[in-house]
């Protein structure tokens, strides 16, 4: 097997082995066998820095946040504030009152469908794609029912990408959003957000874009995007559960209204009425997980000490060894093939259930994920229950790749 020549493209400055000793959970072992986490596309796993600002956190400053009187509330308040100003430089948005806490990526999906109601009317349409998560199609299925707008799914090609024709065809007079992903969860798919998002705007459509498998792949920056609102979760870029972004342009979000009530979205409280606080803390009802907060910025930090460009060569490399590999396991097939995608390999093996796969591949210490990946109306389309889904992180190496093919020509072998 040609092992030297995908190494070759795997730039020498890139250091993985040092990478993966930043991961703690990595050295593990799983049924007896080195742990190789392929699963990063549902949840990736942590560095040390993470662990131990959450724990910092905890240890030396935990309080409730804003209006506390004494030391551990402001040091907690600076804390929680810092990891704000941290995710605005991230997606370089103009400003940090437009970046919204939320408890992840479906959170922040269904504020935005929630708070566009008073935007749609009877006859109205919101287009989505073929290829969305479950959580970019129900919160507009729910505000097309309370509205009388209609969901309209743009086509996808057989090999995985958005079909620009369906896309140029269904955005018309009718169309008042436009909502996708950045990255398809289920296939890898890199969509081109800055010009469907440019032909929307021109039509005064409103953009929500999906990025929570895009950055952990590569830089984001709504502002060169144009895109009005941009969500993604932490747990997807190494950080912890239990908290998105969303990131609005201000003048839509000054327009919505409060989603839940409570908290430090007000300002004012009586019983003749309420007013609510500015942005972004109007859409913050409740206790904020500050704990969490704290350790997006710490996963934020990190990525900014690894050469971001060095990384994505060598993800690249992983999936083009894999893509490589397939020949070497009969009855394999790749399902979603578009020319620029990210590290994620989804598949099915003749004679093999998905879950099957997965079950074999736990047997010998490899994470994937198997079924539908949240993505039913995908699957439909390609007439397939699920598949197999091997989503590659920097911190894989080529070897684990490898391993991964070694096992699945041997499930291939004995169970096909």
């Amino acid at each position: 097997m040609n092992t030297v020549s995908a190494a070759k493209i795997v730039p020498p400055q890139f250091d993985v082995e040092a990478v993966r000793r930043d991961f703690p959970i990595l050295s593990q072992q799983v049924n007896g066998k080195p742990l190789v986490y392929l699963d990063n596309g549902a949840s990736s796993q942590r560095p040390e820095a993470v662990l131990q600002a959450m724990d910092r956190y905890y240890r030396e400053m935990h309080s409730n946040v804003h209006r506390g009187a004494h030391t551990l509330s402001d040091r907690a308040t600076n804390a929680f504030e810092s990891a704000r100003k941290k995710v605005q430089k991230f997606l370089n948005a103009p400003s940090s009152r437009q970046i919204i806490w939320t408890r992840g990526a479906t959170e922040a999906i269904n504020l935005v469908a929630n708070g566009l109601t008073e935007k749609l009317k009877p006859g109205d349409e919101i287009l989505l794609s073929q290829m969305e998560h479950h959580a970019n199609i129900v919160p507009w299925q729910i505000l097309a029912e309370r509205t009388g707008a209609k969901v309209v799914p743009i086509g996808v090609t057989p090999e995985g990408e958005l079909d620009r024709e369906s896309f140029h065809c269904l955005l018309g007079e009718r169309t008042r959003i436009l909502a996708f992903n950045h990255v398809s969860n289920a296939l890898g798919t890199i969509n081109p957000v800055a010009d469907m998002v440019a032909k929307a705007k021109a039509q005064g459509v409103i953009t929500l874009i999906d990025g929570a498998q895009a950055v952990p792949h590569f830089q984001v920056d709504v502002q060169a995007l144009d895109c009005d609102f941009y969500v993604f979760s932490a747990h997807k870029m190494f950080g912890p559960t239990g908290i998105g972004v969303l990131y609005g342009k201000a003048d839509l979000l000054e327009a919505m209204p409060p989603w839940q009530g409570g908290g430090e979205m007000i300002e004012r409280v009586s019983f003749a009425g309420t007013t609510y606080n500015t942005l972004p803390y109007k859409f913050e009802a409740g206790t904020p997980a500050v704990a969490e907060a704290v350790g997006l910025g710490a996963a934020i930090d990190y990525l900014a000490s690894v050469d971001r460009g060095a990384m994505e060569a060598a993800e690249n490399a992983l999936l083009l060894r894999a893509n490589e590999l397939v020949a070497s396991v009969p009855g394999m097939t790749v399902v979603g093939t578009a020319a620029n995608k990210v590290p994620v390999m989804s598949f099915t093996i003749e004679g093999l259930h998905p879950s099957d796969i997965g079950t074999l591949l736990d047997q010998q210490g490899i994470a994937v994920r198997t079924g539908h990946h949240c993505a039913m109306p995908l699957m439909e389309f390609y007439e397939i229950p699920g598949t197999a889904r091997a989503s590659f992180a920097f911190y894989n190496t080529l070897e684990e790749v490898e391993q991964l093919f070694t096992a699945l020509r041997k499930i291939q072998s004995r169970f096909a």
